[in-house]
């Protein structure tokens, strides 16, 4: 599924295709382009194969061409949405260049726009070079999964194939962002982390310049 919309509820009943998903005025809309990811986290329905072919968020044909992502947006009218997402079962910024072509085709249509991106943070790693610059006049938000409060916890959870530099790269990633995009902000869930590390998070967050947002746990 490239293109859907969150229902609310937690699993694979949560996510609905957009061609199900009704009228979209006041809506997220979520764009899924690709199943890679440089870390595998210990919470990610991507740990057996089963979970992966029964989630619908898998791309089992493979990765969408920029083409074949316009192709399903040319039926729906973007300027009535809230925001566009880009968030899925992998990285998205993967595809850093495929996704910038896909939000400068409809920004040329839907010039106001809000565009989104959940990401882990470690885009920079992943392509070898500061891919921040590109971000500009693209993204109002760059979500980021902080995940843990110290860089040991947070390559046990995420066991990142960069290895233990992976923390300090995605606090990089936070200040380096900022220079381009209007609203950085980075995410933890309430309840699987417990309050004092969620104040270190916080403490963290407010020396890097950017905002916290503490998710709510939903089982």
């Amino acid at each position: 599924m490239v293109l859907y919309t969150v229902t609310g509820h937690v699993g694979e009943a949560g996510y609905l295709d957009i061609a199900n998903s009704g009228d979209l005025t006041g809506k997220n809309i979520y764009v899924n382009m690709t199943n890679r990811c440089p870390c595998n986290c210990v919470f990610c329905l991507r740990q057996t194969k089963k979970m992966m072919e029964g989630n619908s968020l898998w791309l089992k044909e493979g990765e969408p061409s920029v083409d074949r992502v316009m192709d399903l947006f040319a039926p729906y009218d973007l300027s009535v949405i809230n925001e566009l997402i880009f968030c899925g079962y992998g990285e998205p910024l993967e595809r850093v260049a495929d996704v910038c072509e896909v939000i400068d085709r409809l920004k040329s249509k839907y010039p106001d726009l809000k565009v989104r991106v959940n990401t882990n943070g470690l885009a920079n790693l992943v392509h070898g070079r500061d891919i921040t610059p590109e971000l500009a006049g693209r993204f109002d938000t760059v979500s980021i999964s902080l995940n843990a409060p110290d860089a040991e916890e947070f390559l046990a959870l995420t066991r990142s194939k960069f290895g233990i530099g992976s923390f300090e790269a995605l606090q990089e990633f936070a200040v380096l962002a900022k220079r381009h995009v209007p609203n950085v902000v980075m995410t933890v869930v309430e309840k699987v982390m417990s309050e004092e590390k969620i104040e270190l998070c916080r403490k963290l967050c407010n020396d890097l310049g950017v905002t916290l947002r503490v998710r709510p746990f939903e089982s």
